[in-house]
């Protein structure tokens, strides 16, 4: 039997099965108030922003709406209003170690504007005196400048260029009232990214010959914050959306999975934080969003720890031929691995409250178990040297600082490194590494790739090290200075050619 389609009409018929769907209070109201302006209608923000929203209309904390804006010409707007902004959020992982899906009805978005089709329609929710937040992902290439960019570009091509004519729109239709500013909430993953936005919206400015009191009123009325996201959202389930549509009783085009764990850093000045919490307040209903003043701490501990858990682990467990996330958690001796590095070498280094850094370290070991997410370690793999020298390296050096000594568990993740990038011909762009199963692709920069391939022509593991650490390009500093490091990853590298990188893991768990 075909499915109905999910839209606020069949709402109100009040779906069959929905015994185990949550549904926020307002989810047949179509007379919420747009106080929220986003830039972006992709999975991401339909998961993690418009959720919160939704949660909190829920709970009588927002009692708004969220109008989208598709940032470029092909999207998903006309779905969006096909469905009337509603959509369906998968939420999956473990919990205490079981096994746990939450499935909730968002209603949160009213409508999606194509500024493409409608560009009239995208400069008209500037009249609109509610509207106080924007927020926005347009993936981490979104916020940058592109000169050629004018104001009477219908749109502008890129989002800061967006933003700018908006604002300057805005401005002017109420007169530079400050009170009539925005708060910019971006999710994009890049550091400082309310900061560079900023900065970008200003030279968009200063380009287009702009009055020097609309760049005062863009500093003094709206405020722009830096955040921190963290969530895995997998996406549209194509291969099991028709189990979906059979267990949910409709069928759901936006339908969005992702895993259970998330965290939102907000970092904002005070002015801006006071009327977060007022206006925007996700943290009555979600303890995982965190309103500071400085969101550095929490940057560094998912560097650190999420992502450096990552690095360190991978390139080991795939050359002793695992390919999933999923397949390493399954061995114990990676598990040992893992919690010897992270509890052990990691958070040691690391200076926020025990207890907070502990919470987030399990948090990890379920995110990684999770089996409702297929995370291959070759992808993972990418451009590994660059990511362990942020993620693993500070580890190494910090340790080392407090210890007077090298970590046994990250050291031997470096030689892992090094074993990794073995190999002595390059393909189609990729160097051609070995292992037990087969041949892979390793992916990184023509010159990182060069340069290994080079080194194992030759052959000798001491030369081979030596060379690596004191390679200033990758690491920013010459490695072979710190007294004993060299020895150490060549002692580790040296037996993982000889007997496997399982052997030297069970020598230092």
């Amino acid at each position: 039997m075909e499915q109905s389609k999910l839209n606020r009409s069949f709402l109100t018929r009040k779906p069959k099965n929905t015994a185990t769907l949550e549904i926020g209070s307002h989810s047949s109201n179509t007379h919420l108030k747009e106080k929220v302006l986003q830039f972006g209608e992709g999975n991401f923000l339909r998961a993690f922003i418009d959720f919160f929203i939704d949660e909190l209309n829920g709970s009588g904390y927002f009692n708004g709406s969220v109008v989208v804006v598709q940032p470029i010409a092909q999207g998903l707007a006309d779905v969006v209003n096909a469905q009337d902004g509603c959509y369906t959020v998968v939420l999956r992982g473990l919990e205490n170690n079981e096994p746990t899906v939450r499935q909730r009805l968002i209603t949160s978005i009213s409508r999606a504007i194509n500024p493409y089709n409608n560009f009239n329609d995208y400069m008209e929710t500037m009249k609109n005196p509610e509207l106080r937040f924007i927020v926005s992902n347009t993936t981490e290439a979104g916020i940058a400048f592109l000169e050629t960019d004018k104001l009477t570009d219908s749109p502008p091509t890129s989002f800061p260029a967006k933003i700018t004519a908006l604002l300057y729109e805005r401005y002017k239709l109420f007169n530079g009232d400050n009170s009539k500013g925005f708060i910019f909430i971006p999710c994009e993953l890049i550091d400082d990214n309310g900061t560079k936005l900023k900065e970008i919206i200003l030279a968009h400015a200063k380009n287009w010959q702009l009055p020097q009191a609309f760049m005062d009123w863009v500093n003094t009325a709206n405020h722009f914050t830096n955040t921190l996201v963290d969530r895995i959202v997998t996406g549209y389930p194509k291969d099991e959306a028709a189990t979906f549509a059979e267990t949910l009783g409709y069928t759901d085009d936006l339908l969005v999975t992702g895993e259970i764990f998330h965290f939102f850093a907000i970092e904002a000045g005070k002015e801006a934080m006071a009327e977060i919490e007022t206006a925007l307040p996700f943290h009555k209903v979600n303890q995982n969003v965190v309103l500071t003043e400085d969101a550095t701490p929490y940057k560094l501990r998912k560097v650190r720890i999420l992502n450096g858990a990552h690095t360190m682990s991978v390139l080991a467990a795939f050359l002793c031929g695992k390919d999933t996330v999923g397949e390493m958690m399954e061995d114990p001796l990676f598990t040992a691995f893992l919690r010897k590095g992270i509890y052990e070498e990691i958070i040691p280094t690391l200076d926020l409250p025990e207890s907070d850094l502990l919470s987030f370290a399990d948090s990890v070991f379920d995110r990684f178990a999770n089996p409702y997410i297929k995370h291959y370690l070759l992808s993972i793999a990418l451009n590994s040297v660059s990511k362990f020298k942020t993620r693993v390296l500070p580890s190494i050096l910090e340790y080392h600082k407090q210890k007077g000594a090298w970590p046994k568990a990250l050291t031997l993740s470096f030689a892992a490194l090094l074993a990794f990038y073995r190999g002595t011909v390059i393909k189609e762009n990729a160097l051609m590494g070995t292992r037990a199963e087969g041949e892979y692709t390793i992916a990184d920069s023509a010159e990182i790739l060069e340069f290994f391939k080079l080194q194992w022509q030759r052959g000798d593991i001491d030369k081979l090290v030596n060379e690596t650490l004191a390679k200033v390009e990758f690491w920013d500093a010459d490695l072979t200075q710190l007294p004993g490091l060299s020895d150490e990853v060549s002692s580790y590298l040296r037996g993982i050619i000889n007997h496997g990188v399982k052997k030297e893991i069970e020598a230092v768990i």
